[in-house]
């Protein structure tokens, strides 16, 4: 249990595991926990670094304005502290856009990048996405839009209702404002334009139900040599829905680049 203040806010992150670093960086409107599948498989392989963005879990709640490139400093920032100098880098949604942002800013750091969600252009719905900020019912809001970033059914499975509420439970220590501005960072940057020189082995990753799935596909055809994997049963937030097919995918991944650490 750490905080790194590099960047001028405490970002809360904890570590797992030894081995090559592997950061993981989470989607609007979760917290680090929507990698707790992959941080308990992975961390039996890599150094598992997993922390929540500013205005979630326990890291800061900034209620001004600010960009994707300061939630990337804050990414960087947690690095630095860990003497990380180069890694693999996940993200899922906004994490997406940062771990691109590092791949693109920053390419001597990255080992590979795994995209999940994929959008280089943020969402083009965000005035319609703050305005649900204004409501009293932060948690009721958050459940609304966690429902659509999930597959059909899962909300209302047993496991699907435990993992979504273990996000809205914390819903009264968070900032509806702070939150809207990351939603606001990430849809004012466009990085479409940049991708075609992005050098780093990629990985984009989208669930068959996942909005972003075109934005994804358009994403790895930009990329020179990335590779595009649709999974089935999920949408948006595909790590948590089906782990098992996106472990999966990660590891097949990182074997075609010399990089799986899972090798006796």
């Amino acid at each position: 249990m750490s905080f790194s203040t590099r960047n001028g806010h405490a970002i809360y992150y904890e570590v797992s595991g030894d081995g090559p670093p592997l950061v993981l960086v989470h989607a609007n409107p979760f917290d680090h926990r929507l990698w707790m599948y992959q941080v308990a498989h992975f961390s039996a392989f890599y150094k598992v670094v997993a922390m929540d963005l500013r205005g979630y879990g326990r890291s800061d709640k900034p209620e001004i304005e600010f960009s994707l490139s300061d939630l990337t400093e804050d990414v960087l920032g947690v690095c630095a502290d860990e003497g990380i100098e180069r890694a693999i880098f996940a993200g899922v949604s906004v994490g997406s856009g940062i771990c691109m942002q590092i791949a693109l800013e920053h390419p001597e750091m990255v080992e590979a990048a795994i995209l999940v969600g994929g959008s280089s252009r943020g969402p083009r719905n965000v005035d319609d996405l703050v305005k649900g900020f204004e409501t009293p019912d932060l948690g009721g809001y958050m459940m609304s839009l966690m429902r659509r970033y999930v597959a059909p059914g899962f909300a209302d499975t047993p496991r699907g209702r435990w993992t979504l509420n273990m996000f809205v439970e914390r819903a009264g220590t968070l900032s509806a404002k702070c939150i809207a501005q990351i939603f606001r960072a990430r849809g004012s940057f466009d990085m479409s334009g940049r991708l075609g020189g992005m050098t780093r082995p990629v990985l984009v990753i989208n669930g068959e139900h996942d909005g972003s799935l075109p934005a994804g596909k358009e994403t790895a055809h930009l990329i020179p040599n990335a590779r595009h994997v649709t999974l089935k049963n999920s949408g948006h937030a595909c790590c948590i829905e089906e782990p098992a097919a996106f472990d999966a995918a990660v590891v097949d991944f990182l074997d075609s680049k010399g990089l799986w650490a899972g090798h006796g």
